[in-house]
C-alpha cells in the first residue's frame, strides 16, 4: 500500500512531492509541509491524505489496518518532537484534528482542538503549565467541541450551562471565570454528554483521536459542506484530508493570544496587514464571533476608535515577527495570504495559511498592484480573478446623498450594500427568497449550518463577531454585504422580533446594510449605478487583448442595450422579441391576431404592431449602430399571450368587438397539453407567415431609417427559432429575403444582413449539416437544446435537481453550467458539421450559459466565434473568455 499519511515538522522530511500536492494532503496540510520546510514555527503534526477520506466514506465508515499502522508511527514523530505523549497522565500531548480539502471551504468541515484530555490528564496539564486555570478551561473547551462534533450532542446545551455559570458567578466573560469554576463546568459538562447518549464521556485519548479523523470525515459529507461545494462549485469527489497537529495554546494568560490575519485588507485590497486577536483566546474564540476581537496593528485600531491595544501595540516582538512572515508568505505565494496564528507565552506558532477569501474589489485592485510590483504578470493577474466575483460590482450601491436613518453600526465585514426584510433563520431565508422577496439575514452569530441561508440572503447581520468571523469570510466569498459585531442589536426568536437600540423591529421589516462603513438603516435607502473605471477597467483592458471570443448581450430594450454597451458588449446575440409584445399597450393587439379566425384578421392586427415593432428596433439600432443585432423572430408558445383572468377577456372583447364567449372558445382551441413543444417558433412562421412577415419588415425598415440617419447601418442578423428540419429554414429564409427586397426597392435603401437558425432541439444539432446550407449563423440555444436533451423543464427542475447535484449525478445543475459531457457533446457535433457545410458559418451561444465562466471555456474549446450574455454578466464574460484563451 502507498504512503497516505505524510508528517511534517521538527525532522520530517519533506522530499515527497507529493504532500505538496492539494489534491493529495489539502490545501492545509500542503501548506503547513511548505512552511515547516522553509523553517517557520509550524507545530509538528502529520496530514492523512484525500483518499483516506473517500476510502472510509465508500467502504461503511470503517479504517483499514495500514492506516492505523501509519498513523500511530507518524504519532511517533510528533511525541519525539515535542517531548510528550498522547495519554500521558504526568506531561499530556494534546493535538488538534483539523479538516483540510484541496479547494478552501471555510468553516464548512469540522474541528477538535485540545484533544488528549480526560479526568487524569487535565490534572498533569495543570501541574506541568502551573496553571489550573488554563488546563480546566482547555478540558471544557474539548468537552464542548468534541460531544458536538463527535458524539453529536447539541452545542447549545453547553452554552446554556456555561451562561448560567457566568451568571451565578456575577460575570460577564468567560475569561473572568477562575479554574474552580471551569472544573466544575467540565463536570456539568460530562453530565450532559451521559444523559444525552447514555454514556460516559470517552477517556482514552487514542479512541478519542480516531473518533476526530471520523467526524473530520464524516464532515465532507455533511449538508452544509454539500452546498458549499455546489454554490462554489466546487466537485464532490475530491474529499479532505485530516490534519493531526500539536497543540499550542493561546489560552495561557496574558501573554498568550490567537489570531487570523490577512496580508493585505480582504475588502478593500489595499496593501496594509488586517486581522484580529484575541487576548488569552483559542482560535474557535476569533472564527466562531464568540467573542468581538481586537485589531491587529496600531492604526486600524486608531482608525476604528477602539480602546483595547492592537497586538503590533500589546506584544510588539510577536507582531515584529508575525509582520516578517507576512512578507515571507506573501512572496512565496505571490498571492495575499489568510494566516491563523497562536502566540503562547509569547512565541509565534503559525497553524495555517492559504491564499485569501476577498470581495471583488479587493481581487481587482490586489492582481492590478502585483502586477506592477513586479509579482506576477498580465496572464496571472487574468487567470486570478474569479469572473463571476465581478457581479459584486456591477450592480447600484448605496447614494451618498440618500437620507440615511441610521440605528446602529457594526463592523464592516464585507462590502456593498443591500435592503431586505428582516428574517432570523436560515430556513426562513431561504423560503421567502425563494418567493421573490429580499432578505437580510439577522444572527446572533452565524454558523456553518446557516450557509443556505446566507446565500439565499441580499445581505447578513450580526450581533456578535469580528470582521474574520465565519459570518465575515464567507460573506465575502459569496460577495454579500455583511455588518458584524453590531453589539446594540438583541433578537427575540420567541417573539421574532429584534431591538437595536431603543428601536425595536420584527421580522419581514425592512432595513438596509452598508457593508463598507458598517451602518444599519431603517427602512431601504436609494442607489446609485457603479463606476466601473480605475482596476476594473485595468482589468477588462487586460482582459480583452487576450480573449479570442467575442462577446454580444442578451438584450431587447433601449435600457438594456446602453447598459451592456457601457459594460462592452460587441453587439446582441439574442433580442427576444416576444418580450416586446407583452407591453400594456400592445397586449391587446397580438392577442387578437391570435385569436383571429382567418389570414385577414391575423394582418389587420399584425397592421397595429408594425409601427410599435419597427419603434422598437429602431431603438436598439440606434444603440448598436454599427454592431451585429440578431434578432429572434417570435418563439414562445401563443398560449403565454392569451387572457387569464375574466377581466382580461371583458377588455378584449371591449377591444375586437367580439363576445367573451367566442374569445373563450377561440382560447379553448388553441389549448396545447405541452405548448412548450408545441405551436412554437418557427411553426407559428410556417403555419402564420404573416407574423413573420411583419417582424422582418419592421427589422428591415428601422435598420434602413437608422442606417440613413447615422450613415452607419446596423447589422441585422435574422434568427429563425426551434427549426428541426432543413426544409423549415429553407421556408423562412425565402420569405425573410423576399420581405428585404420588397423593403429595399419601396425604401431605395440597402442594409446587409444575415440569416441563420437558433440550435436548441436535438435532431437540429444532428442535422445540421443539411441547415447550414441555408444559415449564414448558428446560435446555439442552450437553455431550450437542455430541456430537449435532458427531458427535464427548466421551470421544474429545482424541485429535484439539488438531490442529483448532491449525488453526483450531474457536477452542477445543467441550467447553470452547460452539461458538457450530452448537451455539449450536440454542440460540438453541430458546430463541427454546420462548418463542414459552410466554412464561413457564425457560431455562438445565447442561452444563460453564455455568462457562466466554465460554459465559456467549453464554448472556447469548441471554437465559437462568441458568447452573448445578459447585460451585467457582459463583464464577466469578458473576462472568463480571456481566462478561455489562456488556459
Amino acid at each position: 500500500m502507498s504512503n497516505t499519511v505524510y508528517s511534517f515538522g521538527g525532522d520530517a522530511p519533506h522530499s515527497d512531492p507529493r504532500q505538496k500536492d492539494k489534491r493529495i494532503t489539502g490545501g492545509k496540510g500542503a501548506n503547513l509541509a511548505v512552511m515547516a520546510e522553509i523553517g517557520l514555527p509550524v507545530p509538528p503534526g502529520f496530514t492523512i491524505a484525500t483518499s483516506e477520506c473517500l476510502t472510509y466514506l465508500a467502504g461503511g465508515s470503517d479504517f483499514p489496518p495500514a492506516l492505523r499502522d501509519q498513523v500511530a508511527e507518524a504519532l511517533r514523530h510528533v511525541e519525539r518532537t515535542v517531548g510528550k505523549m498522547l495519554g500521558d497522565v504526568e506531561d499530556p500531548l494534546l493535538v488538534s484534528v483539523r479538516s483540510g480539502a484541496a479547494v478552501s471551504m471555510p468553516g464548512m468541515m469540522d474541528t477538535v482542538l485540545n484533544l488528549g484530555l480526560n479526568d487524569e490528564t487535565v490534572e498533569g496539564l495543570a501541574r506541568t503549565s502551573g496553571d489550573a486555570r488554563f488546563a480546566w478551561d482547555s478540558y471544557r473547551r474539548f468537552v464542548q467541541m468534541y460531544s458536538d462534533v463527535v458524539l453529536g450532542v447539541d452545542h447549545g446545551l453547553f452554552e446554556e450551562a456555561l451562561e448560567i455559570a457566568k451568571e451565578n458567578a456575577g460575570f460577564y466573560s468567560d475569561t473572568e471565570l477562575e479554574a474552580d469554576h471551569w472544573r466544575s463546568l467540565v463536570g456539568e459538562y460530562k453530565a450532559i454528554v451521559e444523559r444525552e447518549l447514555g454514556e460516559p464521556f470517552p477517556q482514552d485519548a487514542h479512541a478519542q483521536l480516531w473518533g476526530a479523523i471520523a467526524a473530520v470525515f464524516d464532515s465532507w459529507d455533511t449538508d452544509r459542506a454539500k452546498i458549499y461545494r455546489r454554490l462554489n462549485d466546487i466537485p464532490h469527489d475530491m474529499g479532505t484530508a485530516v490534519n493531526v497537529q500539536a497543540m499550542v495554546f493561546g489560552n495561557m494568560g496574558d501573554t498568550s493570544a490567537t489570531g487570523v490575519a490577512f496580508t493585505r485588507d480582504p475588502s478593500t485590497g489595499e496593501k496594509a496587514y488586517y486581522g484580529e486577536w484575541l487576548v488569552n483566546a483559542q482560535g474557535e474564540d476569533v472564527v466562531a464571533g464568540i467573542r468581538t476581537p481586537q485589531y491587529l496593528t496600531r492604526a486600524r485600531r486608531e482608525l476604528a476608535g477602539a480602546d483595547k491595544p492592537s497586538m503590533e501595540e500589546a506584544m510588539p516582538e510577536a507582531f515584529a515577527e508575525l509582520a516578517r512572515v507576512f512578507e515571507l508568505l506573501e512572496k512565496h505565494y505571490s498571492d495575499m495570504q489568510d494566516i491563523e496564528f497562536t502566540v503562547q507565552q509569547r512565541k509565534l506558532w503559525l497553524l495555517q495559511t492559504r491564499n485569501g477569501k476577498r470581495t471583488a474589489k479587493a481581487a481587482l485592485k490586489m492582481a492590478v498592484d502585483m502586477v506592477g510590483e513586479g509579482l506576477i504578470d498580465r496572464r496571472q493577474a487574468i487567470l486570478r480573478v474569479d469572473p463571476m466575483a465581478l457581479d459584486q460590482l456591477l450592480h447600484p450601491t448605496l447614494d451618498p446623498e440618500a437620507h440615511r436613518d441610521v440605528m446602529t453600526t457594526g463592523l464592516p465585514a464585507s462590502p456593498g450594500a443591500a435592503s431586505g426584510r428582516i428574517v432570523l433563520d436560515a430556513e426562513t431565508a431561504e423560503s421567502w427568497a425563494q418567493r421573490g422577496e429580499k432578505v437580510i439575514l439577522v444572527r446572533v452569530e452565524t454558523s456553518p449550518e446557516d450557509i443556505h441561508g446566507m446565500h439565499a440572503a441580499a445581505g447578513i447581520l450580526t450581533a456578535r463577531g469580528g470582521m474574520t468571523s465565519h459570518a465575515a469570510v464567507v460573506a465575502r466569498g459569496m460577495g454579500r454585504p455583511c455588518v458584524s459585531g453590531a453589539s446594540q442589536l438583541s433578537i427575540s426568536r420567541e417573539g421574532r422580533t429584534l431591538r437595536i437600540g431603543n428601536r425595536e423591529l420584527k421580522e419581514g421589516d425592512v432595513i438596509t446594510l452598508d457593508g463598507s462603513n458598517g451602518q444599519v438603516m431603517a427602512g431601504e435607502v436609494a442607489t446609485i449605478e457603479p463606476e466601473l473605471a480605475g482596476d476594473f477597467g485595468t482589468m477588462m483592458e487586460w482582459a480583452d487583448e487576450h480573449r479570442r471570443m467575442r462577446v454580444r448581450t442578451n438584450a431587447e430594450t433601449e435600457q438594456d442595450c446602453k447598459m451592456a454597451r457601457q459594460f462592452g458588449a460587441e453587439g446582441i446575440g439574442l433580442c427576444r422579441t416576444e418580450h416586446m409584445f407583452f407591453d400594456a399597450g400592445r397586449i391587446s393587439a397580438v392577442r387578437q391576431m391570435i385569436l383571429a379566425e382567418d389570414e385577414a384578421g391575423r394582418r389587420a392586427a399584425l397592421a397595429k404592431l408594425l409601427p410599435e415593432q419597427r419603434a422598437d428596433f429602431r431603438a436598439i439600432f440606434t444603440v448598436m449602430v454599427g454592431l451585429p443585432c440578431t434578432i429572434r423572430l417570435l418563439d414562445p408558445p401563443l398560449h403565454e399571450f392569451l387572457p387569464q383572468q375574466e377581466s382580461e377577456f371583458a377588455e378584449l372583447a371591449d377591444a375586437t368587438g367580439l363576445g367573451v364567449d367566442h374569445l373563450r372558445r377561440r382560447a379553448a382551441e388553441l389549448h396545447e397539453f405541452n405548448p412548450m413543444l408545441g405551436h412554437r417558433g418557427c411553426r407559428l412562421g410556417i403555419t402564420y407567415p404573416e407574423i413573420y412577415e411583419m417582424q422582418a419588415r419592421a427589422i428591415f425598415e428601422a435598420a434602413c431609417e437608422v442606417a440613413k440617419e447615422s450613415g452607419e447601418a446596423p447589422l441585422p442578423e435574422i434568427m429563425i427559432p426551434l427549426v428541426a428540419t432543413r426544409r423549415e429554414l429553407e421556408i423562412l429564409r425565402t420569405l425573410v429575403d423576399r420581405v428585404a427586397d420588397e423593403v429595399f426597392a419601396q425604401l431605395g435603401q440597402r442594409v446587409d444582413y444575415l440569416v441563420g437558425t437558433m440550435i436548441e432541439l436535438p435532431r437540429a444539432a444532428l442535422m445540421a449539416g443539411q441547415i447550414a446550407q441555408h444559415a449564414d449563423f448558428f446560435s446555439f440555444g442552450t437553455n431550450d437544446l437542455t430541456q430537449t436533451t435532458l427531458g427535464v423543464s427548466r421551470d421544474d427542475s429545482a424541485r429535484f435537481l439539488g438531490p442529483y447535484v448532491d449525488q453526483g449525478i450531474f457536477p452542477r445543475d445543467p441550467f447553470v453550467s452547460l452539461d458538457i459531457e450530452g448537451v455539449g457533446e450536440l454542440v460540438s457535433m453541430a458546430a463541427e458539421r454546420g462548418r463542414a457545410t459552410r466554412a464561413d458559418i457564425k457560431l455562438g451561444i445565447c442561452g444563460e450559459h453564455g455568462g457562466d465562466p466554465s460554459s465559456i471555456g467549453f464554448c472556447e474549446r469548441v471554437g465559437l466565434d462568441y458568447v452573448s450574455a445578459s447585460p451585467y454578466r457582459v463583464p464577466i464574460a469578458r473576462l472568463a473568455a480571456a481566462q478561455a484563451s489562456l488556459r
